[in-house]
């Protein structure tokens, strides 16, 4: 947990995780819940106090008294993606004692107008923004006319009137590059993300940042969308180049496994030919082979801590609480098989490198 997290106060998703149980079983330990086993009660209370887990006296009561509504808008072209943030909002909200009421645009596109007038006059008092939609332009007006409080997760660069939930895209790609450089790579091909969200430019200027850094290094940019398909087009146009890179760094994982793809029917090994990395660190890092070397962006904690945030903003009578906020998660570098130096096979073991927010 960083510094900024301690500074604005723990969440049951910190505790949990550091003492290695669910969210429902701290509920559980702080209401007394007699089915509690009393070393995993004990483990509980000793990361409370660890934290200085402050529970949400007045949360546990309206509870009782009755749910927040809260509107969940998403649109990701990703299903990895999704079925993370989908988790994290709906264990928070079981705990919490939220109700989510769920629209969904087709294809990374926004609700329909009437869509989005049917969430709002469904009674929600706030709503959680998947991307892309956070940045949405047309969501966002909607939402600001309504005069709802809004809760964005993963966008690049923090909006000025909202709660922001994400990590240092720029940073983390910067580290990413970074290895790569490390590995010998000199010729870096780039798959860039959906050009309508800034976390796509951040991750763009952080692989720049490193490969400036390094003399006779270059990286070569083919236009993505964040979608299979476009890493697909994207990897293809890198491979046809007279001289191809000797790495892709795809900007989230379903692009990086599209360009797996494209180097195995290209009869190309990954990684003694090609090495292929990723970002985002979902379930397709892991479920295709080699398993991408890539940054774990933590999707189900960044979207429990929105929502937590937005019902803490709702229930709180404090102006502060209620104030827009940025509030930057760490991520780590993972690596694995489909990374190595130019012309070698990448070793066995998985590593874990964990990066602090600069923020924190």
């Amino acid at each position: 947990m960083s510094r900024l997290e301690r500074a604005r106060g723990a969440t049951l998703v910190d505790v949990a995780q550091l003492a290695g149980v669910s969210r429902m079983t701290v509920s559980r330990v702080i209401n007394g819940d007699a089915r509690v086993r009393e070393p995993t009660r004990l483990a509980v209370q000793a990361a409370i106090r660890e934290l200085s887990y402050e529970p949400n006296l007045a949360a546990r009561n309206l509870v009782m008294a009755g749910e927040l509504r809260i509107g969940v808008i998403y649109s990701n072209p990703s299903a990895a993606f999704m079925s993370d943030f989908l988790i994290g909002v709906f264990e928070e909200a079981t705990n919490a004692g939220a109700r989510l009421i769920l629209l969904r645009g087709e294809n990374g596109q926004p609700p329909a107008p009437h869509e989005l007038q049917r969430l709002l006059g469904s009674g929600v008092q706030g709503v959680v923004l998947a991307p892309p939609l956070g940045e949405c332009v047309i969501v966002r007006e909607v939402l600001r006319s309504a005069n709802l409080p809004v809760a964005v997760v993963a966008a690049g660069r923090p909006p000025a009137d909202a709660i922001n939930v994400r990590i240092d895209d720029r940073q983390a790609s910067q580290a990413l590059t970074k290895h790569l450089l490390d590995l010998g790579h000199r010729r870096i091909g780039f798959i860039t993300g959906n050009p309508d969200q800034t976390s796509s430019a951040e991750r763009l200027e952080g692989a720049r940042a490193a490969v400036a850094q390094v003399k006779g290094a270059e990286l070569i940019l083919a236009p993505g969308a964040f979608t299979y398909a476009s890493g697909l087009c994207a990897a293809e146009q890198l491979l046809e180049s007279d001289t191809p890179p000797t790495a892709i760094f795809a900007s989230n994982d379903d692009m990086a496994a599209a360009a797996v793809s494209v180097a195995h029917r290209r009869h190309l090994d990954v990684p003694a030919d090609l090495t292929v990395v990723g970002y985002d660190d979902t379930t397709v890092a892991t479920t295709l082979w080699p398993p991408l070397t890539t940054v774990r962006q933590p999707v189900r904690q960044m979207a429990a801590v929105a929502l937590d945030r937005l019902l803490r903003a709702l229930r709180s009578t404090e102006p502060a609480a209620k104030a827009p906020a940025d509030y930057v998660l760490d991520h780590a570098l993972i690596q694995r098989q489909s990374a190595a130096p130019p012309g070698r096979p990448v070793p066995a073991a998985d590593t874990t490198v964990q990066e602090r927010s600069p923020h924190a």
